[in-house]
């Protein structure tokens, strides 16, 4: 079955763009449109589409807004925005967005954040990722963590951003392997998520710009 998606974004000329780019792929479908934030979960509560992708900016509740209402039902929030500001960043992840991507990223990276989230993978911007993950806030896991040569390989992918398909295909593993690793490197470090894991990377030296 498609992925199924909400776009949800003020702007008629943006929500058209990103219908063409999505409905030209294989595996997804838009299912709706939604003008502002109180439209988009209203939406998204009716027809549970399984991912949305909002705005960051948008009147009657923003994409955090929409992120924090959508948050258990099993629909995935991606926010897509012009707006790369950390306090952004770090609050929509916070609030369990699947992915943060910035508009002049392109239709590529949109598409596959998309797919990321649908295989609960995580994908943020790469111009945003170095910031985010360098800055005051990083987890502060010990350093002396044991990793095995494999899992050490996988981390320093993960903390470059790439997606367990991605790390899968580089190391020519299977996407069910690679999860299992970082699943193991979640657990020796006690990161919460591959964010935090990419985090613990950088913040050891086990993974360099």
């Amino acid at each position: 079955m498609p992925t199924r998606i909400l776009i949800a974004d003020d702007q008629e000329g943006i929500r058209s763009a990103f219908r063409i780019i999505l409905d030209a792929q294989p595996d997804m479908t838009v299912v709706g449109e939604a003008a502002d934030g109180r439209a988009a979960i209203d939406t998204a509560t009716a027809i549970r589409p399984d991912v949305v992708l909002a705005d960051i900016r948008m009147p009657g509740a923003d994409g955090i807004e929409v992120t924090r209402a959508l948050a258990g039902t099993g629909i995935h929030v991606v926010i897509v925005t012009t707006f790369g500001l950390d306090e952004y960043v770090h609050t929509a992840l916070r609030h369990g967005a699947s992915g943060f991507v910035l508009k002049r990223s392109g239709p590529a990276l949109l598409v596959e954040a998309i797919r990321a989230a649908m295989n609960g993978d995580m994908l943020i911007s790469p111009q945003l990722t170095v910031r985010l993950l360098r800055e005051r806030g990083l987890p502060r896991q010990q350093p002396d963590v044991v990793l095995t040569e494999r899992e050490d390989e996988v981390v320093r992918l993960v903390a470059l951003g790439r997606t367990n398909a991605e790390i899968a295909a580089e190391l020519f593993l299977s996407p069910g392997t690679v999860k299992n690793h970082v699943a193991a490197v979640q657990r020796k470090t006690g990161a919460r998520n591959r964010v935090a894991v990419a985090a613990w990377a950088w913040a050891t030296g086990r993974a360099e710009p």
